[in-house]
């Protein structure tokens, strides 16, 4: 500009013919310059909304019962993904949703309430992102984004452990595998409080806090502080929805009232019949089973039915509370302008959670330290612990076998929804996807070029060719792809898949499927298929030694390692209180006996 106006400035003193051509030059450039502005693209919005503990089948977009037409809406004008997967547990599923790279490549392979003493301080088991993982937030600030997060971070609370030192403008997260939904309050003996951080620092939520409602407005208030910027924004949205404890507003509860009476058997072979009418399984799949070990519906009595129905009553309104608020963002950004260029995605960390209130050490401490009750009266609401059990979230996983913790399909085949522009509408994939394709997808989509020499801490594949019509898969038929949580593991190659769970529900077998013809992985195919099977057997070595997947200790228990967790931070939290308690005691066992001795002496003879 100042150049222009300098040659304007000069142009009296040259010859007219001279005037006429240094005007026609700068009419050139200046429409050149004009063209360049309108056919250079606009870098879009980016909303990653990440819902906790959702089933494939748990939104309306994919036949669930739950009222959720803000996503439904979405997804009608975009792109479902019916073979997507992810971990099987949420701080790696959150890692690697983060950074494109393995869990065990970020320092997240497993949660670190059930992290063993074998594996602390190792490589990959550090429980924080570890210094040389880059978020798809840092890559993003990078090409001039803001960048803002609210909602469930679970990835490291200590020094340079949060979002603000992981490429987040502002954040406002919940370090911890989940918390109360109504106030500041843990949900579990493991953590002394809910532990909410600003920025980095430590904060106190509001008195009217309800969990979805506070991550939507909170995120509201980063979006309206930087009107005034152009730059775009990334978004991250990480729910509590719909972790336990399970808690939603009476008023979205009450939508649900008898709609799951028919019980969880009925609620499994619906999902199955419904999976083949939208094409999510094969028209000829089984179903798979219930876990043994877990009640039919009509072993219940009449009062016990009526309390877990509304178990899932709860489930369905939390899940109708999220879809209600991000509503709320999605009205803000019309008002605002921004929703015609903004890119949404929407996933879920992992399958339905199975965990339930059994009598035991952690859970005794939920009901009588805690405050919390599970009575019918009032269940959903502030100081109620809501969950919903294995057998409705074997219910909520169907079609597929088991759920959250597990690498069976139950435990990783998730939703996954792109919208926005560029997106094509009303459409399905089947696309074989995995939680690590989304940092590179959405980089690539606004606008970023991954650096090959960073390439070997992204392990996922960019899903815009897929978007875009360019490529119908990112994986050949022949490429092994690998996942593994605290040793339940799998590894899918083209139709196949071998996979091994450890107990309560698994046996610590590896097993052969079809997953294609039987993703309910009800026939196992490794005596039938043994060079099938020995060939993924060892893709699955090589995935281990690639990444760095540490061997689980012989005997190793999730229950157990909790307990034993647990119990080591109660100690740890209440040591000097528990030094005091044990000097007391041995000052009171000292007086104690002198006082005996000092009885037991007897005077001299003579004196």
């Amino acid at each position: 500009m100042m150049k222009a106006t300098l040659a304007r400035e000069n142009v009296s003193f040259l010859p007219v013919r001279i005037n006429v051509l240094i005007s026609i030059v700068l009419m050139l450039l200046c429409g050149a310059c004009a063209a360049a502005t309108q056919t250079a693209p606009v870098a879009p919005n980016i909303v990653l909304v990440l819902i906790d503990d959702a089933a494939l089948m748990d939104l309306g977009a994919y036949g669930g019962r739950a009222e959720t037409a803000t996503i439904d809406q979405l997804a009608s004008t975009g792109t479902l993904f019916t073979q997507y997967r992810t971990s099987p547990m949420c701080a790696p599923s959150r890692a690697m949703l983060l950074t494109g790279a393995d869990s065990h490549l970020t320092g997240m392979a497993t949660i670190p309430e059930m992290l063993p003493e074998e594996q602390i301080g190792k490589s990959g088991y550090s429980m924080h992102l570890e210094p040389r993982v880059i978020t798809i937030a840092s890559r993003l600030k990078a090409l001039g984004y803001k960048t803002y997060m609210t909602g469930k971070w679970h990835l490291g609370s200590g020094a340079e452990d949060l979002p603000d030192s992981h490429g987040f403008d502002r954040s406002f997260v919940l370090d911890a595998s989940g918390a109360d939904n109504w106030e500041q309050k843990s949900y579990m003996p493991y953590y002394e409080t809910a532990p909410w951080f600003e920025d980095g620092v430590a904060a106190s939520l509001p008195e009217d806090f309800y969990s979805s409602k506070f991550i939507v407005d909170q995120m509201l208030s980063y979006l309206g502080d930087e009107q005034h910027e152009e730059a775009p924004f990334f978004a991250y949205l990480a729910f509590q929805a719909i972790h336990l404890p399970v808690q939603a507003p009476a008023e979205f509860i009450r939508k649900y009232h008898k709609v799951f009476d028919d019980g969880w058997d009925v609620l499994r072979q619906s999902r199955w019949r419904e999976a083949k009418l939208r094409g999510l399984i094969h028209e000829d799949a089984a179903l798979a089973p219930m876990p043994s070990g877990l009640r039919s519906w009509d072993s219940l009595t009449e009062a016990q039915q009526r309390h877990e129905a509304t178990r899932m009553e709860v489930n369905a309104g939390m899940l109708d509370a999220m879809d209600f608020h991000l509503g709320r963002l999605i009205a803000h950004l019309q008002q605002t302008e921004a929703f015609a260029n903004t890119l949404f995605i929407i996933t879920s960390d992992n399958g339905p959670e199975p965990s339930s209130l059994t009598p035991g050490f952690v859970n005794d401490w939920v009901l009588q330290t805690s405050g919390y009750h599970t009575d019918l009266e009032g269940m959903g609401g502030k100081g109620s612990f809501g969950f919903i059990g294995p057998e409705w979230a074997s219910a909520a996983a169907s079609p597929s076998a088991l759920f959250k913790f597990y690498s069976s399909e139950g435990g990783v085949r998730a939703p996954l929804i792109f919208s926005g522009p560029g997106i094509p509408r009303d459409q399905n994939v089947d696309t074989f996807s995995l939680v690590t394709d989304i940092a590179p997808t959405i980089f690539e989509l606004a606008g970023g070029v991954l650096d090959l020499s960073e390439q070997h801490l992204v392990t996922g594949r960019s899903l815009a060719p897929v978007l875009s019509g360019v490529l119908q898969e990112r994986y050949g038929k022949y490429e092994p792809v690998g996942l593994e949580a605290a040793g339940n593991s799998a590894l899918y190659q083209g139709d196949y898949k071998i996979a091994r769970n450890y107990g309560p529900y698994g046996d610590g077998a590896w097993q052969l499927f079809n997953i294609y013809l039987d993703p309910g992985e009800t026939n196992d195919l490794k005596r039938r298929q043994p060079e099938l099977f020995d060939q993924l057997l060892n893709a699955y070595q090589e995935y281990v030694l690639r990444n760095g997947v540490r061997p689980m200790p012989a005997g190793f228990s999730q229950r157990s390692q909790l307990r034993s967790n647990t119990l080591q931070v109660i100690l740890k939290r209440n040591r000097n209180f528990l030094l005091v308690c044990g000097l007391g005691i041995v000052l009171c066992l000292v007086v104690g006996m002198l006082l005996y001795q000092s009885r037991r002496v007897q005077p001299a003879e003579g004196v």
